[in-house]
């Protein structure tokens, strides 16, 4: 499974990364990397959270992150 992280950055300076194929996850930083670290530990928990209750997800799935 390939999350694609799409990044935006805001007046005040901070920035918004977003993946994709979870809705809802998205993370603020201070830098493009900070923001792009905290996404996919949320996405991490997003996913861990989805196994441990039995939600779908492909049981061959490897994980990547790729920024957008």
């Amino acid at each position: 499974m390939l999350f694609t992280v799409q990044f935006e950055q805001e007046v005040d300076g901070r920035w918004i990364a977003e993946v994709d194929q979870l809705p809802g996850v998205l993370s603020y930083g201070g830098s493009r990397s900070e923001a792009f670290a905290r996404v996919q530990a949320l996405a991490l928990r997003v996913v861990a959270d989805r196994i441990e209750h039995g939600e779908y997800l492909p049981s061959d799935a490897t994980y990547r992150f790729e920024a957008a």
